[in-house]
């Protein structure tokens, strides 16, 4: 059932935009049904489908039309909401609290590998490249000394996005341990972290961090933030066409 709820309302409309403009609407469909732990067999009962339709959809053997897009929208978050709403707050808190420590945060329309993310900005991995296959489904890019400075224990998810399956990217970075260290007491994990910044040597810590929690680190060798950031939106942008 559609809400009336003005947060939720921007919320879907942003879910259900992007859905249209993907040039792959049911890789979208099915990127965004997983972000929110819904089964297909829950989302087709919800619509009063059978889950091979949903199946159909995502897999691009049937076009969505925009009716069906904002009930498909309206149905995952009617699912979260008796769950709860815990993914509806953090979705609200990403889209509606803005904040300088995120310099550029952004949901990628279909999946990339951490690979083609540090190849990107141009990135040389020092560890974890066995896990640079992975799935990314977004990036964010973080002032790593105000992050430090101003974000508390309970909002540091915030840097996650809509899911922890993405990149951090951390700017004005000189060592890389104090972005580790986060990222190691944090609950979620990112599925790669690349540090930016006059780097004179990444920190041994940061690097041991890095091996034990399994996550690519590497270190973009762009000339500036400025540059650094127009490449990644150049790779979000792939993932539209």
């Amino acid at each position: 059932m559609a809400s009336t709820d003005p947060i939720r309302e921007i919320i879907s409309t942003r879910i259900a935009g992007e859905v249209v403009l993907s040039p792959s609407p049911g890789s979208t469909m099915r990127k965004w049904r997983t972000l929110l732990e819904v089964s297909q067999a829950e989302l087709a009962e919800e619509l009063g489908y059978s889950p091979s339709v949903i199946s159909d959809y995502e897999a691009g053997r049937r076009s969505p039309g925009s009716g069906f897009i904002r009930r498909f929208v309206e149905a995952l978050l009617d699912i979260d909401a008796r769950r709860g709403g815990r993914y509806m707050s953090q979705l609200s808190r990403i889209y509606l609290q803005p904040s300088d420590i995120f310099i550029d945060l952004r949901e990628f329309s279909t999946s990339v590998t951490a690979r083609e993310v540090v190849e990107a900005v141009d990135g040389e991995v020092l560890a974890g490249d066995s896990a640079l296959e992975r799935e990314v489904y977004g990036y964010t890019v973080i002032d790593s000394l105000k992050a430090i400075q101003t974000l508390s224990g309970l909002e540091f998810y915030r840097i996650f996005g809509a899911t922890s399956e993405r990149a951090l990217i951390f700017v004005g970075v000189s060592s890389g341990r104090s972005p580790m260290i986060a990222v190691k007491i944090s609950p979620f994990k990112p599925r790669v972290v690349i540090l930016h910044g006059p780097l004179r040597r990444v920190d041994p810590l940061a690097l041991s961090l890095a091996v034990g929690e399994n996550i690519p680190l590497a270190i973009s060798r762009m000339p500036s933030q400025e540059v650094l950031v127009s490449a990644l939106l150049e790779l979000y942008r792939a993932t539209r066409d």
